[in-house]
């Protein structure tokens, strides 16, 4: 069982970052630290895809030399769904953040808790 875990340390870094992350976002109040689990999910999912994609002694899709043949190259599907993912997740964060910035504007504080808390308050 270790030599397989210690084989595939690539998916085996992917699913202990993937846990801390979701325990980061599960766990912790403040809506910052929230978004860092989110981040560092989305950062495994892009490690894990990446380390799928990579097949050892293949080169980069880019013909060179005249071979043409499909066994020679990795996929680069994976590499694409990478940045495509990268780019959303980026958009996502700093959407998250701006919304993260009015709500401590309006209530002073980033507590989950306390924001509900303000939030039901008001609308009475």
């Amino acid at each position: 069982m270790l030599s397989k875990l210690v084989g595939n340390y690539e998916e085996t870094a992917a699913i202990i970052l993937f846990c801390i992350g979701f325990s980061t976002l599960l766990f912790n109040r403040n809506l910052i630290k929230k978004i860092i689990g989110m981040d560092i999910m989305d950062s495994s999912i892009y490690l894990f895809l990446a380390s799928q994609g990579y097949i050892t002694g293949r080169k980069a899709p880019i013909i060179v030399d005249g071979v043409e043949s499909m066994e020679a190259y990795i996929n680069p599907i994976p590499a694409g769904l990478v940045l495509t993912g990268i780019v959303v997740s980026v958009s996502v964060s700093a959407l998250m953040m701006a919304l993260s910035i009015r709500l401590y504007h309006r209530y002073h504080t980033l507590e989950l808790d306390r924001i509900v808390a303000l939030a039901g308050k008001e609308e009475v």
